[in-house]
């Protein structure tokens, strides 16, 4: 039973329903932070170049193999509140730029470990959490600082930030084909929003299929639709295709309510059925009039029309899904019409070409050789379904770092070059603050360079001898972009090496990890009620017990 409270004679009071769990003080942030460092400790591992993957195998027998922390966090079925805490944080870093969330999770559970050392010294939680935000801020101050002012031109810098983003994934030789893809999909779905460039990353298309190599993956400047030509009798494929988008079937409508029709006289049954091929053949002629060579239909279409429409030499597919419609609209420039009579010469789109083509087991449509398409497609190949999926992560990765660059034109040096380099001014800003805040701006400024030091021992170095001259670099002039060159094991200069990362992630890891940390350091009780599960089990038991006797 759970008692809270009790009576001024002793006697307690229940207030919590019974197999109310509570833990308080000491006892619950120990606890919390314990499962933090757990998962941050799972992860670890797996960050940099040279981390190691992990095999998840899920409640029905499906495996994942990856060592991308946003597919690990969501593939674990995290029972404890904390742990979904770190969970929907890592989707939210994943939502907003798309990268960084084991770096995320890895400060995070840094600065909890940094923070029950200070509060075993007797600080207060209020004032680490105070001594927190305002190293943040600094370090925010100092990124800025670091970062590299680049352009949505620089194409050089953009895959360089590509290939850093792909780096831990196991796609070999075919991460310079990546990068290159992910450059030119990304820069062709920008568009100006006043002064700024957005980049809807929904509207890049990604389509996985077995066989072939990762070279093979390929860019289309349109849409594939997984989709079949309906009618064998139809043209394949079609050059300068205008393309018509109906939201509307091709069929006979059928009425809501059930009626019966009689019809007496043998040889009026055939002009009945001759109706319903006249009014396909009105809305076929609706096509053919507004000079459609292909013909996009979300609903269905009739076999009587399947067969006018081939013998009219139109190339249609049927049952187009809505988010491939709106793909295809931006695509082509065409216009989605809910109805045939509103099908007019200027609602239809434009394509170089729309051609049926098999790709591996199925059949597929290209729709390419858009002019200026703010919607693109990527077709990525491997021999493995696993690689294939570990493919798109790393071409998910790559895109969602080049919008980052190309949202925020700005770039740091990678290797931990940038951790290293705040961690070593937040030291010397910490004594201005002074006072107990001071231990954990300090406190802050050790736990950053947790990033560069599992980045070395990811890759098999003696993390204390790389870390000695990490700082011992960064004290020199000019060695603010100096980092840990993984294949070495030496502190080289990461611009001059190519490794570049967004200014954005490493923004929102900051941040992230910061306000996660300070919201577990501030929960001092921990409340969990009874689940509802354990109490349907238990009342059968009762009810066989009450039988017996």
């Amino acid at each position: 039973m759970a008692y809270l409270a009790t009576t001024p004679g002793g006697q307690p009071i229940l207030i919590l329903k019974e197999g109310t769990q509570r833990s308080r003080g000491r006892e619950a942030r120990s606890r919390n932070i314990e499962v933090a460092l757990i998962i941050a400790e799972a992860l670890k591992t797996s960050l940099g170049p040279k981390g190691m993957d992990k095999m998840l195998v899920d409640s029905l027998g499906d495996i994942t193999i990856t060592n991308d922390g946003a597919k690990i966090l969501d593939e674990m079925e995290l029972e404890h509140p904390i742990g979904k805490m770190i969970k929907e944080a890592a989707k939210t870093q994943e939502d907003i730029v798309g990268d960084g969330c084991t770096s995320a999770t890895l400060l995070t559970g840094e600065l909890l470990r940094k923070s029950e050392e200070l509060m075993d010294q007797g600080i207060h939680p209020t004032v680490i959490i105070s001594g927190y935000r305002k190293a943040e801020q600094y370090a925010l101050e100092v990124l800025k600082e670091l970062s590299i002012p680049t352009s949505v031109e620089d194409r050089e810098t953009l895959e360089k930030v590509a290939l850093t983003a792909m780096s831990n994934k196991a796609i070999g030789d075919a991460a310079k084909l990546f990068a290159k893809i992910a450059v030119d999909a990304t820069r062709q779905v920008a568009e100006k929003r006043g002064e700024t460039l957005y980049v809807d990353r929904d509207n890049i298309q990604i389509v996985k299929k077995e066989g072939k190599s990762l070279a093979e993956t390929e860019f289309v400047r349109g849409v594939i639709l997984d989709k079949e030509v309906v009618h064998a009798g139809m043209p394949k494929r079609i050059e300068k295709a205008k393309i018509a988008l109906v939201n509307a079937p091709l069929e006979v409508e059928k009425t809501e309510f059930s009626a019966e029709i009689r019809i007496r006289d043998p040889s009026k049954v055939k002009a009945f059925l001759d109706q319903e091929t006249k009014l396909l053949e009105k809305m076929v002629e609706k096509v053919e009039r507004s000079g459609a060579n292909v013909l996009l239909c979300q609903k269905g279409i009739d076999d009587a029309a399947q067969h006018l429409l081939a013998k009219a030499g139109i190339l249609a597919v049927r049952r187009v899904k809505e988010s491939d419609m709106e793909k295809l609209a931006k695509a082509t420039g065409a216009e989605i019409v809910t109805s045939f009579d509103d099908l007019r010469p200027e609602d239809l789109g434009y394509a170089e070409l729309v051609e049926e083509r098999k790709i591996g087991d199925d059949k597929m449509v290209f729709v390419e050789g858009c002019s200026s398409p703010t919607a693109v497609s990527i077709l990525i190949r491997a021999g493995l379904e696993r690689m294939v999926e570990e493919a798109e992560r790393a071409m998910k990765d790559a895109i969602a770092v080049v919008a980052d660059v190309i949202q925020t034109p700005r770039v740091v040096a990678g290797g931990g070059s940038a951790e290293a380099e705040i961690a070593r001014k937040l030291k010397a800003y910490a004594p201005k603050i002074g006072g107990r805040e001071q231990l954990a701006i300090e406190a802050f400024s050790d736990a950053l360079e947790v990033i560069p030091r599992t980045l070395a021992e990811n890759a098999g170095h003696d993390p204390l001898d790389v870390m000695v001259a990490l700082r011992a670099a960064h004290e020199k002039e000019g060695g603010q972009f100096m980092g840990v060159d993984v294949s070495t094991g030496e502190i080289v200069d990461m611009r001059e090496k190519g490794v570049l990362d967004a200014a954005r992630v490493k923004e929102q890891v900051i941040k992230t990890a910061t306000e996660l940390a300070s919201m577990i350091i501030r929960i001092d009780d921990v409340i969990a009620a009874t689940k509802p599960k354990e109490e349907e089990e238990k009342k059968p038991k009762k009810k066989e017990e009450e039988k017996e006797e």
